[in-house]
Parts: structure tokens; sequence; C-alpha cells
């Protein structure tokens, strides 16, 4: 039986199947959760030290931290699958695409958040960061938008206040009439700080600051905006080391190697994560690790678009921290993390071997991993006393599970790709795979018709 939190309320989740708490804890009688956090992580036959108000019978689920997702363009839902970029990789598959993006509207905006948001927690998702950096004439409020659009599905976000500086007529690759004046991107980027950033443990809203790529803005917005961040104490991130291409430009424009640029416009430190970080050499990855910069890895957008892959063990012994992210559903195509913790262990496999790339180190990277690089890492992302009670359950009940033997290895081999229930901050989000208080069908069609609108336009 699933029942609401309310704001007094002690829930057991009793014996579940199978449970990945992302540490050593022995969490096989349950978890109890008081409001917002877990109080208690029971080990086998450890009762609760205090009555609970409800007792939630887990024992047909395997349980897993909620899912974090570290990097997304949640506006790349309404361009998903669209035929003139299947088979094309990154800067051409970016230049036919800006023209059509700049055309967003505030609407489309808020019915593409939406859709992202609800496929992401539908697969277990509870915490995604999103990486916006389109802010044409008519769209000025994104991320006000955005954060509507999260508040409204219950879901914690991280929110990044991209931008776009460098235009076609400066050597970039957008076009001129979307990129914005540094004046403008360090005004409203203070702004949506001031008025959105939650730093305390429960926080559902963050923001930090993201330019969007070497290619795309100048190298003055960088360093200004590593400083703003740090005098606002926020996070910074940038796509970086994606593809061939971006190193070669960042050679031909600046004379120098991406990490060197990094750090030449002083992003070397641990408050960045990098979405990417596929071409790094041995130095680069040692100057990553000893900054301790943290590596978002993007499997899917990474073989849709022929990128790469990225080095995450390398990465992690040198010291970085390493994330998960479906990125931008034009690329990767899909907002399901469950799948993409899929596809990062058998696409690492390729490169390291079965033996060092398990199923609880990709479910690591999905959970706590991304919660490290989203500066959330002490209170989300893995099952402790005083963490946050966001949590997924899923079931093993389909035909593609049977005569499965281990629950949390069963989880990716099998390819489980919804949760039966989700929790974001005690309060459930997800029952019986429907997301609570929205009509699906209703999102759907309004979504399928401003992807129409977007591209007639």
């Amino acid at each position: 039986m699933l029942a609401s939190l309310n704001s007094r309320s002690r829930i057991w989740i009793k014996q579940p199947l199978a449970i990945y708490t992302a540490n050593q804890l022995d969490a096989s009688n349950g978890l109890v959760i008081e409001n917002n956090k877990i109080i208690e992580v029971l080990a086998k036959d450890q009762q609760p030290s205090l009555p609970c108000d409800e007792i939630f019978d887990a024992k047909d689920v395997v349980v897993i931290p909620g899912l974090v997702n570290s990097h997304h363009h949640f506006y790349q839902t309404l361009t998903r699958a669209w035929a003139p970029v299947v088979n094309l990789p990154l800067f051409p598959w970016l230049v036919n695409l800006y023209p059509v993006w700049a055309r967003l509207n505030p609407e489309q905006l808020h019915v593409a958040t939406q859709v992202a948001l609800a496929e992401l927690l539908l697969s277990g998702c509870t915490f995604a960061a999103d990486h916006h950096y389109l802010f044409p004439q008519q769209l000025t409020d994104a991320i006000d938008i955005q954060v509507n659009a999260a508040q409204q599905l219950g879901m914690r976000v991280m929110l990044t206040r991209g931008s776009m500086s460098l235009g076609q007529e400066q050597g970039g690759l957008p076009p001129q009439h979307t990129v914005q004046s540094i004046e403008v991107i360090l005004r409203d980027s203070e702004r949506l700080v001031q008025t959105y950033h939650q730093r305390g443990d429960n926080g559902m809203v963050n923001i930090a600051l993201a330019p969007c790529s070497p290619f795309s803005v100048t190298q003055e917005i960088m360093r200004e905006s590593a400083q703003l961040a740090q005098t606002l104490d926020v996070r910074l991130h940038t796509h970086l080391a994606e593809t061939l291409d971006e190193e070669s430009f960042c050679l031909e424009k600046f004379g120098m190697r991406t990490v060197d640029y990094l750090e030449h416009v002083g992003w070397l430190n641990e408050r960045t994560w990098l979405a990417h970080g596929i071409h790094f050499n041995a130095d680069e990855i040692q100057r990553l690790g000893q900054a301790g910069v943290g590596i978002c890895h993007c499997p899917h957008s990474n073989m849709r678009l022929a990128s790469g892959i990225c080095p995450t063990l390398d990465l992690m012994q040198a010291g970085a921290k390493v994330g998960l992210g479906v990125d931008g559903s034009a690329s990767g195509d899909a907002s399901n993390l469950i799948l993409e913790v899929r596809q990062a262990m058998y696409l690492q496999r390729l490169k390291y071997g079965a033996e060092r790339i398990t199923p609880e180190l990709a479910l690591h990277w999905g959970t706590h991993g991304s919660a490290q690089l989203l500066g959330r890492g002490q209170h989300l992302g893995q099952f402790a006393p005083d963490y946050q009670a966001d949590l997924a359950c899923y079931k093993l009940d389909e035909l593609k599970f049977s005569g499965s033997h281990d629950p949390i290895a069963a989880l990716l081999l099998c390819g489980a790709d919804k949760a039966e229930h989700v929790m974001v901050a005690g309060q459930w989000r997800v029952k019986h795979g429907e997301i609570q208080g929205l009509d699906l069908e209703e999102l759907k069609a309004k979504h399928r018709a401003a992807a129409k609108a977007l591209l007639a336009a």
C-alpha cells in the first residue's frame, strides 16, 4: 500500500526485493523516512526504532536512490529524430538545428521542459540538470519558465543559465541573432541566482552558470562567469572535449587545447563540471583530476553523433568525479536515465572490459556520482541517515526479467526502462507507473502540436 506523506509522517520502506544503497551500508530490511529525510537504514532483521505511520511493502521491487541526470537540454524534445540531422556529426548537426531552436517561444519551452522532466521522472530520475543557452528576443525569461514547469511536477532541478556570445560573424557556430551581450548575460545570471537558488539540503531548485561551449562563447564571458560564480558561490558548467572538431577549433581560434583553454579562462577547479569530456590526453586527465573537475558522461549522445567514448575510469583514477547525463533529446533522442545507465555500462565495457565495469559502478555514476557533479553529494544520491528521501522502485515482473537471478544486475542487463514508484523529498511523485496530478495524454498532445508548429514556422 502506498500513501502520500504529510509533514508529520514516518514511513517504512520495508524489506525490498533488493536495494542498492550506493555505499556499503546494509539496507536489506529497508529504510525509515520521516518528512523529507531518511532517518534509519535498516540492516537484516533490524526494526524501526520508532513506530511508523505507514508501511510500504517493498518485497516486489528493487529500490535505488533517485537517479540524477547531470546534463540535458530540455527544449530539444521538440526536435527528436528530425530527418535532416539524423545522420550528421555534431558541428553540421548544430548548424542545421540552431535556426530551428531560435524560433522557440515561451509556450513551446514550457511544454518541452515538462515532457523532458516527465520522461525522466518515469525512468526513476528525481534530480535533473538542464543546460539552456538559447535566449532569443521572444524567450529572455527561459529559466523562469523552466522553474515553473519543474515546480508543477515536483522534481528537483539544477537549471543552468547558459549563454552564447560568439556568433558566426566572430567565427563561432551560432547564428548572430542567437547571441547576447556579456552585460545582459551576467545581469540575468545574477538575478536568477538571487531569485531561485536554494542552498539547503532539501533545495528543489539550484542555479548554475553555463556558457555553452568553446565554439559559441568568448573567452571574456568564460572569465566573467567564473568570477561571478565564485562571488555567488554557485557551480559552473559547459561542454568540453566532445569532438575532435572542437579540439581543432580551440587550436585554431585560441591557440591551445581544450584543457589549456579551460585553465586559461579560470575554470580548472572543483566548481566546474563538464559535459562529455571525451578527447583528453593522459596529461590533461591528470590535471582535471588534480583540480577536482567533474565529468558528465553522455553515452547515448556520444554514440548517436559518433563523438567518441569518455575515459571514465582514467578520469576517476586521476581524482575526477564522473556522473551521467541523457544529453539533449535531439542527440540522445530520449530522456530515460535508467536506460542511460545501462548504455554507460555497455559502452564503457568496450573500453575497459567487462570485469571492471559492473552494474553497481554504472548505477553509482547515475546516482551519487551525478549528485557530486551537481554539488549535492552530501545529501543526495545514496541511502544513508540524514540523506534526502529520493528513491525509485522497479518491478521485475515483465517477461524480459523472467529467469533473472540477481535483481540489481537485472535492472541493467535485462533492460528496465520505467519505474513503478518514485519518491522525491519524501513525496510520492510516481505511483504504479503514473505521475501524480499529470494528464500525460494531454501533455503529449500539446507537445506534438508544439513540435509540429516549431518545424513549420
